[in-house]
């Protein structure tokens, strides 16, 4: 295969994916993992893509490191985040102890929650505004509020949480990549997520479509241990994963 159609097919994956890594390219164009970080190198120094550990993200992708406002996130893929909350919503069923991260789209489930004999617990103070206005059980996790999510983090959070077992917890997430999992922006609201994760029987990602191939400063699980909800399939690189449910 001349060079210059190799360029084109691993530019034209980034295109489909924001992300790729060297095995998917390998997989794709039957050609030696020397030669793909050969072009992958090339097309760095060119300025096509961004060339990471194992693989390459498009330009446009980069490492996500800046947290946008819960005011700015609110009214982003608005039809699309109400989709996969009504779904995560009907997932929660009698008795169940429920965990509800903080963000946008664990926010719209709200709406969408009917199970009064669950139990809720919250790191998002307006999670728990609205969980109690509406009449359910809702405990709120102490610690450091975030103005920008309006999430509570650090250790006091992340000690409350070790202390309690989840049936069920449901996630926002920044980035969905196979490769760096789900990531968000910043560190302290990483390791809340990741602690919960950790006590729950059944973790769910609620992840709108915009979100895959994307990756931010911090991962706070791995790909294939939770669950995802999403709004329709995915792109190809991920169509393989059996832990992609859509809404």
């Amino acid at each position: 295969m001349l060079t210059e159609k190799r360029y084109e097919l691993i530019l034209k994956l980034l295109d489909e994916q924001n992300s790729v890594t060297v095995a998917e390219i390998k997989e794709k164009l039957k050609i030696s993992e020397s030669t793909i970080r050969r072009d992958l190198n090339a097309l760095d120094k060119a300025g096509k893509l961004n060339k990471v550990f194992g693989g390459a993200v498009a330009i446009e992708a980069g490492i996500t490191t800046a947290e946008p406002s819960v005011a700015q996130k609110k009214g982003v893929n608005k039809e699309e985040k109400q989709l996969i909350a009504r779904y995560a919503a009907a997932l929660i069923t009698k008795d169940d102890f429920v965990y509800l991260d903080a963000g946008t789209t664990t926010g719209c489930m709200i709406d969408f929650i009917t199970e009064k004999s669950a139990t809720y617990v919250t790191n998002a103070v307006s999670h728990a505004q609205k969980l109690a206005a509406a009449g359910f059980r809702v405990y709120l996790i102490g610690g450091e509020l975030k103005p920008t999510t309006e999430a509570v983090v650090g250790n006091q959070a992340i000690l409350s949480l070790e202390t309690l077992h989840f049936s069920k917890a449901f996630f926002g997430t920044n980035g969905v990549s196979l490769k760096a999992g789900f990531s968000t922006p910043d560190y302290e609201e990483a390791m809340v997520k990741k602690t919960a994760i950790g006590q729950a029987k059944k973790a769910y990602i609620l992840a709108d479509y915009s979100k895959f191939g994307n990756i931010s400063s911090v991962t706070f699980e791995e790909f294939a241990k939770a669950q995802i909800i999403t709004d329709r399939k995915p792109p190809e690189a991920f169509l393989r994963s059996k832990n992609i449910i859509v809404a």
